[in-house]
């Protein structure tokens, strides 16, 4: 079989440029025929614009988180409600979750997939399955609750004590609310004195969970000034109890370190911050009724305590009247025994202190007597040994002045000696001076008389 060249292939031609409009065109072609159907989506509402006006629509930006493996969102689409169908959506999510559509929830939507030229991509909104809703909340509930026994919350404001009689009141609630009016009245009517003082919060809202931990910050540095924290407000739907549900406000009531009374208005559900508070009552006037209950408990048990110290004091008093009774009759029957022995006694020592002094004078007659006998006996006694007495000083005296002469006269005799011996040796020493000046006297005339024999040697010279 011969073989042939092969043949060059000519270049393609390139495709002509399509419009914008055309290549969305396009792709809005593929999206449709792609996802023909509608489906159900599980979403978070991350912003939602309502309606302006009757009939508007809303627009939703649905956004899936990343979730534990990452930061920001792993989807975002927007989605729109029609009217009509916001309409009749809305109010019957509203009416079996108990809360309006709102930014934040978890949502389980059908929507289907659009795609329009000039808007771009879009979910259509066509049915909303509360029941998802309801148990979202109910396990963000749970949550919440759970966080707060773990972090030991949930039952901390049930050991506080409250006190017996709480009648100064820190209320928190809004200033315009009808069940502070409801509750101030309820009080004004009571016949107990309560100091109410108030700290504005906003009750009702997103704001509303800062709001009131703002008011319990106002509160905390005064709480000695206080018994207890009131919180109120008044009737709402049940979407307005959302707010009492946050973690952040329970926990701030749970911590909170005076007793917290609630009472949010509603009459069916409990919100977390109902659970955590030290007593929660239905409603503003219900949480009045029981303070001015207690005061009033107070009062009537002060006043049974009273009635009961007043039976028993009597109880007590007549049982000490008795005894007392008993003890003056026996005081007085003492008394008038002992008087009775005391005048026997003073009888008896009457006359004792007569017959005494009879006897005491005969007595001293009798010693008169012996002494006018032994006094005589007894002077010249007393003279005799008084007289040899002095004998024997004479003699002691005698005996004394004889050593005492004779002590002297040999002191002077010594002393005589002494004289005599020293003038001996006086009288010595002046005879050998004496001579001595005398052998001196002798030696000079001698030498005198030898210089007169001998003759002068110019003498001698002048004779020759």
């Amino acid at each position: 079989m011969p073989l042939y060249p092969r043949r060059t292939a000519k270049p393609a031609e390139p495709d002509a440029p399509l419009s914008l409009g055309a290549l969305l065109v396009q792709v809005r072609a593929a999206l449709t025929h792609r996802f023909p159907d509608s489906y159900w989506v599980v979403a978070e509402v991350a912003e939602m614009t309502r309606p302006r006006q009757q009939g508007g629509h809303c627009y939703l930006t649905l956004t899936e988180p990343a979730g534990a493996d990452g930061p920001g969102l792993a989807a975002q689409a927007r989605a729109t409600l029609w009217g009509s169908r916001y309409q009749q959506l809305a109010p019957a999510f509203a009416e079996a979750t108990g809360q309006e559509l709102r930014p934040g929830l978890r949502l389980l939507l059908r929507v289907k997939v659009t795609f329009h030229e000039q808007y771009g991509f879009s979910l259509d909104v066509l049915a909303l399955d509360p029941s998802y809703t309801v148990g979202e909340l109910a396990r963000q509930r749970l949550a919440t609750l759970r966080q707060l026994k773990e972090k030991d919350l949930l039952e901390r404001q049930q050991r506080l004590t409250l006190p017996l009689g709480p009648q100064r009141l820190a209320v928190i609630s809004s200033p315009t609310a009808a069940g502070l009016q409801d509750f101030v009245r309820q009080l004004e009517e009571a016949p107990y004195d309560f100091a109410v003082t108030l700290f504005p919060a906003v009750m009702q809202g997103e704001s509303a969970p800062a709001s009131i931990r703002a008011a319990l910050d106002q509160v905390r540095p005064r709480r000695g000034q206080f018994d207890v924290v009131v919180l109120i407000r008044g009737g709402g739907s049940k979407t307005d109890l959302l707010a009492f549900d946050e973690y952040g406000l329970a926990a701030a009531v749970a911590s909170f370190l005076l007793p917290v009374l609630t009472g949010i208005g509603h009459e069916r559900d409990e919100a977390v911050v109902d659970l955590v508070a030290h007593r929660s009552l239905k409603t503003p006037t219900a949480v009045a009724a029981f303070l001015v209950e207690r005061l009033a408990r107070l009062e009537a048990l002060i006043l049974e305590l009273a009635e009961r110290v007043a039976e028993r004091s009597r109880e007590h008093l007549g049982r000490h009247h008795q005894r007392l009774q008993r003890l003056a009759d026996h005081t007085h029957e003492a008394a008038r025994q002992q008087l009775r022995r005391a005048q026997n006694e003073l009888a008896y020592r009457s006359r004792q202190a007569t017959q005494a002094p009879r006897q005491q004078l005969r007595q001293l007659g009798q010693h008169r007597e012996t002494f006018r006998y032994t006094l005589p006996q007894a002077a010249r006694q007393a003279l005799r040994h008084e007289e040899q007495r002095l004998r024997r000083r004479s003699r002691t005296v005698l005996r004394r002045f004889v050593r005492h002469h004779q002590r002297k006269r040999e002191a002077l005799l010594r002393q005589q000696f002494s004289i005599q011996l020293g003038l001996a040796k006086k009288i010595k020493s002046y005879e050998l001076r004496v001579s001595s000046l005398e052998a001196a006297a002798l030696r000079q005339e001698n030498r005198l008389l030898r210089q007169q024999i001998t003759p002068n040697p110019s003498i001698r010279s002048a004779n020759s």
